[in-house]
């Protein structure tokens, strides 16, 4: 069954496998959330699928709105720059597509109160 609605949690990619633990288990944790929403993990360099493979596996299944959460705890260089072209891009291969792109996780207040507390701990 396909969901007019999708995820895709975006980061940089590493050439450690460890790092994607973080990012996957999020998104385990939406799909136990919201079981009929798709959720992907893309990547920008370093590991597959980058963000345009992830995009076009959701839209050849039906996907019609897809939310990009960037994985980064500040907006550098990538967040600023580099993902908004992409995203444009996006838009232009899939002009039937809504793209929504959130602000970096690092940015939203709950996100930076929750570190807080977990440093005082």
């Amino acid at each position: 069954m396909s969901s007019p609605k999708a995820i895709v949690l975006f980061g940089h990619g590493s050439r450690d496998p460890l790092w994607r633990l973080p990012m996957e288990t999020v998104a385990a944790r939406l799909r136990v959330l919201q079981p009929d929403t798709p959720v992907r993990c893309a990547y920008l360099e370093l590991e597959t699928p980058g963000l345009p493979a992830a995009v076009a596996d959701l839209v050849a299944g039906g996907t019609q709105s897809v939310t990009i959460v960037p994985m980064f705890l500040g907006a550098g260089r990538h967040a600023r720059e580099d993902l908004p072209v992409l995203v444009a891009a996006l838009r232009l291969a899939h002009p039937d597509v809504a793209f929504v792109l959130q602000k970096p996780v690092g940015e939203d207040d709950r996100v930076l109160e929750l570190i807080a507390r977990i440093a005082l701990e």
